[in-house]
C-alpha cells in the first residue's frame, strides 16, 4: 500500500526485454534500506525490486502491466514518480493507494492559473463513473483531488510544490497517465449496483 505522496523522482537508466520487460531505475533512495522483494510504486505501478545497487534498483515488469499502464511509453533517460511502500505508523498524507493501475487517462488541456496549473484529463469511459468532484484519484502515483467532472473528463490542479516534487512539472497535453481510482469509490459503486 502507498499514500500517493511522491518521495523521489527516478530516472530510467536501462530498459531491456528479457521475456518480461526489465528496467533499471536510478534513485536517491538509500538502497541499503531497500530489501530485494520490496514494493516500490513507479509512476503509480506497484513493482518489485529484484536487484539493487548504489543509487539504483531493478524491476521486472509483466506484459499485463505494460499493456494496462503507460509503461510502454517509458524511454531511457525518462523520469518517473517513486514512492516506497507504506509502513505501519507512517503518516497517511494522501489517500490509500494500492499501486494497481485501473487504466490510462490522457491529458487533454493545461492552463496556468496564477502559480498553479489546471489540468484536464479524459478517463476511460468504464472508469469515469468512479471519479467524483472533491474525490481522490492517483495519477502517475500522485494523490490528487478532483476539481470537476464532466462525462469522462475531469480536472485537477497542481500547485508549484507538486510540480517541483514530482514529474508533473514536465507534463504536456497528450501525455498518457496511469490512473488508479479511489478504492472507496469502487466499493461504493459496487454497493450501489447491488441495491
Amino acid at each position: 500500500m502507498f499514500t500517493g505522496i511522491i518521495t523521489d523522482i527516478g530516472t530510467i537508466l536501462e530498459l531491456e526485454q528479457r521475456g518480461d520487460l526489465r528496467a533499471r531505475i536510478g534513485t536517491s533512495y538509500d538502497t541499503k534500506t531497500v530489501d530485494i522483494g520490496a514494493s516500490i510504486a513507479c509512476n503509480g505501478v506497484c513493482l518489485t525490486a529484484i536487484a539493487l545497487g548504489e543509487g539504483w534498483f531493478d524491476v521486472q515488469i509483466s506484459a499485463e502491466s505494460v499493456t494496462k499502464t503507460n509503461i510502454g511509453t517509458w524511454v531511457k533517460g525518462g523520469r518517473v514518480n517513486l514512492e516506497r511502500a507504506l509502513k505501519v505508523g507512517d503518516e497517511l498524507g494522501g489517500h490509500i493507494v494500492s499501486g494497481h493501475v485501473d487504466g490510462v487517462a490522457r491529458i487533454t488541456a493545461m492552463k496556468d492559473e496564477g502559480d498553479s496549473t489546471r489540468v484536464t484529463l479524459e478517463a476511460p469511459k468504464e472508469l469515469a463513473r468512479f471519479i467524483a468532484p472533491k474525490g481522490s484519484v492517483a495519477l502517475n502515483g500522485t494523490s490528487l483531488t478532483v476539481n470537476e467532472v464532466e462525462g469522462a473528463s475531469f480536472g485537477i490542479n497542481f500547485i508549484p510544490h507538486t510540480k517541483d516534487a514530482t514529474t508533473w512539472g514536465a507534463a504536456e497535453v497528450g501525455d498518457l497517465i496511469n490512473l488508479e481510482i479511489d478504492t472507496l469509490a469502487r466499493y461504493v459503486a459496487r454497493l450501489a449496483e447491488s441495491i
